[in-house]
């Protein structure tokens, strides 16, 4: 279930959207600081509103503005989503339990990770009946949710006798 964002949230993506939007307008870095400076400055002023109608007003505006004046081809990192790189390199992640084949000579040249990882695996036994006992808990159906069973004798519906049934062939 998705949380509600507060108001300050919303103020930070809402600063952070329009510096990143800024990026893609200012190619050169001197000219980006001046107006990221000026951006700030524009926010700090109303930064100690008390009134929550007046700032939820002003925050409105602030969006309203960004999208009047948001860039129409924004700059995307590679790797985020939408960008060239985006999951390039997914097929080459190989799976955490590879790593217990590893040579004693290959485990040797990480001494730290691995004592970790042995940690972290004694613990995950110790815990694992537990927690799936919990989430077995957690995920138990209600008694009065599930359908009435079925008795030994009871019938199928009506369309499922029609299915099974073999056609009779016309004599």
């Amino acid at each position: 279930m998705a949380a509600f964002l507060t108001h300050q949230q919303k103020v930070l993506r809402l600063y952070k959207k329009s510096l990143r939007h800024l990026e893609s307008w200012c190619i050169f870095r001197d000219k980006y600081r001046f107006y990221a400076c000026m951006l700030r400055a524009r926010f700090d002023e109303s930064k100690n509103e008390k009134d929550m109608m007046k700032a939820t007003m002003l925050l409105k505006a602030g969006e309203e503005e960004f999208w009047t004046n948001q860039h129409p081809q924004p700059y995307i990192f590679p790797d985020s989503p939408g960008g060239t790189s985006y999951e390039r390199y997914e097929c080459y992640k190989v799976p955490e339990w590879l790593l217990d084949h590893w040579h004693p000579s290959e485990k040797a040249m990480y001494p730290d990770y691995f004592s970790k990882r042995e940690q972290w695996k004694k613990l995950r036994m110790q815990s694992w009946d537990k927690e799936v006992a919990q989430l077995q808990a957690e995920n138990q159906p209600k008694d009065e949710a599930l359908p009435p069973a079925r008795k030994e004798g009871d019938l199928p519906p009506l369309w499922w006798q029609y299915v099974t049934r073999p056609r009779e062939r016309p004599t």
